[in-house]
């Protein structure tokens, strides 16, 4: 449960920390000509690097299943 907290936390602060440099862009104080597309993309990539890492301890840190007794 950890992981995906850490996951969360650092996929909350990537888009603040992307929704100010826009907020930025938008008030003219940076040129984000470029950088919007790049910011999507890279943030992308992120998302899912942690959608896969997610997975993977989901997968790997299952509870054992006892088998059905048989009658």
């Amino acid at each position: 449960m950890k992981v995906k907290r850490i996951i969360a936390y650092t996929l909350s602060v990537l888009v603040l920390i992307f929704s100010l440099v826009a907020i930025l862009g938008i008030w003219e104080v940076i040129d984000i000509e470029y950088l919007i597309a790049r910011m999507f993309k890279s943030l992308m990539v992120i998302m899912a690097a942690a959608a896969v890492v997610v997975l993977i301890f989901s997968i790997l840190d299952r509870p054992d299943r006892k088998p059905p007794e048989e009658a």
